[in-house]
């Protein structure tokens, strides 16, 4: 690949930041990376392991003379870290994030957007259970999907050139409205989490199985609901607070179908279980068919080796 950006400003640090940079510095599309994370332990971190060509006591150090700042923090802070960098953003440049909720990020976003700079926010549909800087790997976007969300009016250059970006650290990229992005999301993503959190809260509150019995006996059902709900709880709780109607909207479709199912076990209804449970089968052959996961044995979670 070649340099699609001279230089690209990384703004937070955690593990959607650092694997960028490392995707990046892989493939060479960047000439510079600027980096700055709110603590000094997380810049510190960043310094030792050598993430980031420079890393920045400020938002605004950062990105000041950037082609690229890409939002890296959680959706709730975006609004803040944009008015704090809009002064020292150069003519042309273009202003991205990774937030996996966009209405919201493009409300708090773009009133700070100065003219003749361009925002395109971006969602990556990657991640792992694991945060902070230390977490990240070059190869966490390949071959899954980064949606680009371009808001009203932007012009085709910026948008082409975030793609390029994006394909060139492995992803595959599609474009899609941001109301469309957070009902999608709400399904695919957001409720499951909300879901997750809650089978673990239940069975830490059912005292009659005790911690031990819980840890120890994990079926791979819930050990999968433990990996979810290990994420970082920060960004999770903007998600939810930020995505609120389609995250409401998906968890009563959710409810529908759950009381469904229960009236089915109450009353003996083998057939609809059946049904219900063979439809449901044939979506993760699709979604292994795609290739957005795989059938090998314990859904082929081998550890990750870093770059």
């Amino acid at each position: 690949m070649s340099q699609v950006y001279d230089r690209v400003a990384l703004i937070g640090l955690g593990l959607i930041a650092s694997s960028m940079y490392w995707a990046i510095r892989r493939a060479g599309l960047a000439g510079e990376v600027t980096g700055y994370a709110r603590s000094e332990a997380t810049r510190e971190t960043a310094r030792r392991i050598g993430l980031c060509d420079r890393v920045c006591d400020s938002a605004a150090e950062a990105a000041e003379g950037a082609d690229l700042v890409v939002l890296c923090v959680p959706v709730g802070a975006m609004g803040a870290v944009a008015k704090e960098i809009a002064p020292v953003l150069k003519p042309g440049a273009t202003v991205s994030d990774v937030g996996s909720v966009k209405r919201h990020v493009i409300e708090a976003v773009a009133p700070h957007v100065p003219e003749g700079v361009h925002f395109v926010p971006a969602h990556p549909l990657a991640g792992t259970e694991h945060s902070g800087p230390e977490s990240g790997f070059a190869q966490l976007f390949d071959n899954r999907w980064c949606l680009l969300v371009p808001v009203e009016g932007t012009p085709p250059e910026p948008v082409a050139q975030l793609r390029a970006l994006w394909e060139g650290m492995g992803a595959n990229v599609d474009a899609m409205d941001a109301d469309h992005h957070d009902l999608v999301l709400a399904v695919t993503s957001h409720a499951p989490h909300l879901i997750a959190y809650t089978m673990v809260g239940v069975a830490d509150d059912l005292r009659r199985v005790t911690d031990s019995e819980v840890i120890k006996y994990s079926a791979a059902g819930f050990r999968d609901f433990t990996r979810i709900a290990a994420s970082d709880p920060t960004m999770w709780r903007d998600v939810f607070l930020t995505n609120k109607d389609a995250t409401l909207e998906i968890l009563g479709r959710f409810t529908e179908e759950l009381f469904a199912l229960q009236r089915a076990i109450r009353t003996g209804d083998g057939e609809h279980l059946f049904d219900y449970f063979t439809h449901t089968r044939a979506i993760r052959r699709g979604i292994i068919e795609a290739g957005q996961d795989t059938d090998a044995p314990d859904f082929g979670r081998a550890k990750v080796v870093k770059a």
